[in-house]
């Protein structure tokens, strides 16, 4: 069993000055990457109304697949034209990773 996460550090446009434009702009992306079949929330950067980090979570049987739909995670955050992503930090961990 294979587990991998990403967090994407996004800036809002600069019209995101209230929580509520700012979940404009943050629930479709939440929503667009949960169709990957991964766990999706909103993590950080809570109280900055030009800031958000967002991650996911994925398991698989192979290491490659979960790689495959971080990588389709990364791609459709980078693909929207309403944010601009940052940075992204992504952590694999496979069957020798933890305690047995």
């Amino acid at each position: 069993m294979f587990t991998g996460t990403a967090v994407f550090d996004l800036l809002l446009p600069g019209d995101s000055r209230s929580l509520k434009a700012k979940r404009s702009y943050v629930r479709p992306i939440v929503a667009a990457l949960r169709r990957f079949e991964v766990s999706a929330a909103e993590v950080g950067a809570l109280d900055l109304h030009g800031r958000a980090e967002i991650a996911v979570a994925v398991v698989a049987a192979e290491g490659a697949h979960v790689r495959e739909v971080l990588d389709s995670c990364e791609h459709l955050v980078a693909g929207r034209p309403e944010v601009e992503l940052l940075s992204v930090r992504r952590h694999l961990y496979g069957d020798g990773d933890g305690d047995d």
